[in-house]
């Protein structure tokens, strides 16, 4: 069973829980091109993301999700709207969502959480979580040390519940090797964000246009909060920083209000331009369904031409 079939859509993807970026009205348009749209919780209150829920319901009756940051300071709050509305699917990150399983169940929400690791996805399991997502180094945003290809095969065969994959896919072939490593489907971000319909500012979707290979870099990793940004001047100078002593107070002024200077201002120097290294793939601005339905063309082009083994 394929991602798709599991969540009762048209396409194996589901949408990545962009903070700033996953607007209520972002994901009903992702819902309506037939993937997964996702209400990133990240950066709202409990009753701002409640409004955002209420904004999909109005624009599309199709199935859709919300991303709960498990480090939001109004966590408790957060975790009760999401049940009270009876969010279809509920993905989680950036900590542990053992407290708040049980009564997303009981509200008939399926739970799948984000996992960098294979013991974390085991404990998702043990915890009661429908599926994970196996989320790559490549990806952009906050990441773990383990690569897709690296990563999914070992969730795959650990688990007994679908694993997602996240990271690294931008094209049909990708998809392809995504399949052949025993995911069931894959959560896009960066794909997306050159969508015709992503609220992000016209410099960030510019940005991703002109990368190369080599354009994202990870800050943060030495203490503990490692992010995949495009390289510019803020991200030059936060890993100056960290090179050195390491001044929490200055790095944490350096990247205050970053990433609402790069989705909202398109600030090409002091915005913080979260993006995989799939940057480099991305070569035009397109609707979302166009993106999902020359992915699958071409993974079926793909898989038809590979050799028999």
């Amino acid at each position: 069973m394929l991602l798709d079939s599991f969540l009762k859509i048209t396409y194996p993807f589901m949408q990545g829980g962009m903070a700033q970026v996953a607007t209520g009205r972002f994901a009903a348009a992702v819902s309506n091109a037939g993937a997964l749209g996702i209400v990133a919780g990240g950066g709202r209150t409990s009753e701002q993301l409640r409004e955002e829920i209420h904004t999909v319901r109005s624009l599309t009756d199709k199935p859709f999700g919300v991303n709960v940051m498990l480090m939001a300071p109004d966590i408790e709050k957060i975790a009760a709207v999401v049940a009270e509305e009876q969010v279809p699917v509920i993905t989680t990150g950036a900590g542990d969502p053992a407290a708040y399983i049980e009564a997303w169940k009981n509200a008939k929400s399926l739970v799948i959480p984000v996992a960098p690791s294979v013991s974390l996805a085991r404990r998702m399991e043990k915890y009661g979580a429908d599926a994970v997502i196996a989320e790559g180094t490549e990806s952009g945003g906050h990441v773990g040390e383990l690569t897709t290809m690296a990563l999914v095969p070992q969730a795959v065969d650990a688990l007994r519940i679908p694993v997602i994959a996240a990271g690294g896919v931008a094209s049909g072939r990708q998809l392809c090797a995504i399949f052949a490593l025993g995911a069931i489907g894959v959560q896009m971000g960066t794909a997306l964000l050159v969508s015709e319909e992503c609220p992000i500012h016209e410099n960030y979707k510019q940005l991703l246009l002109d990368a190369r290979d080599t354009s994202t870099t990870v800050t943060g990793r030495s203490l503990g909060a490692p992010v995949r940004i495009i390289k510019n001047k803020m991200a030059r100078s936060y890993l100056k920083l960290e090179k050195g002593d390491i001044n929490r107070d200055a790095l944490e002024e350096l990247t205050l209000g970053s990433l609402r200077r790069a989705v909202f201002d398109g600030d090409k120097d002091r915005g913080s331009f979260m993006a995989g290294q799939v940057a480099g793939q991305l070569t035009r601005i397109e609707p979302l369904a166009d993106i999902f339905s020359r992915l699958m063309q071409e993974y079926q082009q793909v898989k038809e031409g590979l050799p028999a083994l």
